[in-house]
């Protein structure tokens, strides 16, 4: 039996420049997508999958996300006395209790990896997992939960991934398949970003990992990779050089790339059309300006 993952990593440090202005002002982590941030989903996913201890790696201008976690009282306050007890459910379901959160700053952008190795001394000599919020996954079961279940099996490290077309392979961390299990594949080896004739296969790395807390000293010892940035993916590689098991976990659910503005508005359109209380007449809506571009043409 593996030792399990209550702790996770949150690299949050990321200026959001691609959705400049909006993140001029507030941080990329808190643009919303319906009405949650994307935050929120990131934890949310981390709580359902057994995770107690949060750990955030900002930056400078992130005060908003710390303030986000924090109780509101005057708001509270003023849903109870109105009896508006829905709001305060989902309000109380954006609270963290104390202890539960912690904040460290990245204080020079040195890459994934270093964002990551910033946390050495919270994460110990526990597993832990990686949640890059970015990467808002819709799934009947959350991902990380999923990666949980299958990690209690295999041990070692493990990376989310999804089959992707070739052609975009260059966009990704591909993985070299030596077995294939199904969901769960076994690596031999990790290409960052190679283009389509250099690809050892088609199974790209996405932003849910679970890692064993020899990775910290990996990226501790790790020379500056592409960009002269602190790689992650360089940290989970020697791992496999070393004889030690990574594994690739075909997760079950859609990934949404919010870190760019076109997968910002298909999560958006996609979780509005899954809501209830949204989805006729959003649906409705969307009908509507198809049919009139459609007349357009």
């Amino acid at each position: 039996m593996q030792r399990n993952v209550t702790k996770a990593i949150f690299p949050v440090a990321g200026l959001g420049t691609r959705f400049l202005p909006a993140t001029k002002s507030i941080p990329k982590e808190i643009l919303t997508l319906v009405d949650r941030p994307l935050i929120q989903y990131a934890i949310d996913e981390a709580r359902d999958a057994g995770i107690e201890e949060f750990i955030f790696v900002t930056s400078r201008g992130k005060g908003a996300l710390e303030d986000y976690f924090d109780h509101s009282h005057e708001l509270q306050n003023s849903l109870e006395k109105s009896g508006k007890k829905d709001l305060l459910k989902i309000l109380e379901a954006t609270n963290m209790d104390s202890g539960a959160i912690a904040y460290l700053r990245q204080h020079k952008a040195l890459g994934l990896g270093h964002a990551v190795w910033c946390a050495r001394r919270l994460i110990g000599d526990e597993p832990f997992a990686v949640i890059l919020t970015d990467d808002v996954i819709a799934a009947d079961k959350p991902c990380l939960q999923q990666m949980v279940e299958a990690y209690q099996e295999t041990g070692g490290c493990m990376v989310a991934a999804m089959e992707v077309p070739m052609e975009k392979t260059s966009s990704y961390g591909v993985l070299d398949v030596s077995e294939d299990m199904g969901s769960i594949v076994r690596t031999r080896g990790m290409v960052e970003k190679p283009k389509k004739e250099d690809a050892p296969s088609n199974l790209a790395v996405i932003g849910r990992y679970i890692l064993t807390p020899q990775i910290m000293e990996n990226l501790h010892n790790q020379a500056p990779g592409a960009g002269g940035e602190i790689q992650l993916t360089d940290a989970i590689a020697q791992e496999i050089r070393e004889g030690r098991d990574v594994f690739g976990f075909r997760f079950r659910g859609q990934r949404f790339d919010c870190g760019t503005k076109a997968g910002f508005l298909q999560a958006t359109v996609s979780f509005g059309l899954a809501r209830p209380d949204l989805r006729d007449e959003f649906a409705q809506f969307i009908a509507d300006v198809t049919m009139l571009q459609n007349a357009a043409e």
